[in-house]
């Protein structure tokens, strides 16, 4: 893995995903987890902490319009659908290796865990991928996460995410 210089600097701020492909080990063929236009941001801190929030598009709401009243079926498509994470990030400046520790997530069987990441930034391009395979989808995979830079426009301003799809 090639060490990028002031890793830790450059990450800070907010992405937007681009793109999120899952690769069997086994060999089969990649495939997008989220569909192929997934929505979502990760957002690193200047104090060491960072949060991901990813999700399919066009995601139903409950019917009841409570979030703790759902039909079953509405929290599996809930659940099914979205992948959300939050807690401490650290680089490591010798070998440049990158982790996240999963203090908060949705997946309860992340909570308290740290997971490596590998990280490729090209300007405003921020691709990351998982270090060890991981189950998914009842596969064991590789995953590769392509990220944007927010724009700075004023947060949920329509401009700001128009912006950024471009």
């Amino acid at each position: 893995m090639a060490i990028i210089p002031d890793l830790r600097e450059r990450l800070v701020g907010a992405w937007r995903l681009q793109s999120y492909l899952a690769t069997p080990v086994d060999g089969g063929e990649p495939y997008a987890p989220l569909g192929t236009n997934p929505q979502g941001l990760i957002i690193y801190t200047p104090d060491g902490y960072m949060s991901a929030q990813l999700s399919t598009p066009d995601r139903e709401g409950f019917s009841s319009g409570d979030w703790f009243d759902g039909t079953t079926d509405e929290y599996v498509a809930e659940a099914s659908t979205y992948i959300a994470y939050s807690g401490p990030y650290r680089v490591d400046d010798l070998t440049g290796i990158l982790t996240h520790t999963m203090e908060v997530s949705l997946f309860p069987n992340w909570t308290g865990q740290t997971q490596e990441r590998t990280v490729e930034l090209d300007g405003d391009t921020l691709t990351l991928g998982t270090a060890t395979p991981m189950r998914s989808g009842g596969r064991t995979i590789q995953a590769r996460l392509v990220w944007r830079r927010a724009s700075t426009f004023p947060a949920g301003s329509p401009t700001a995410v128009e912006k950024d799809k471009e």
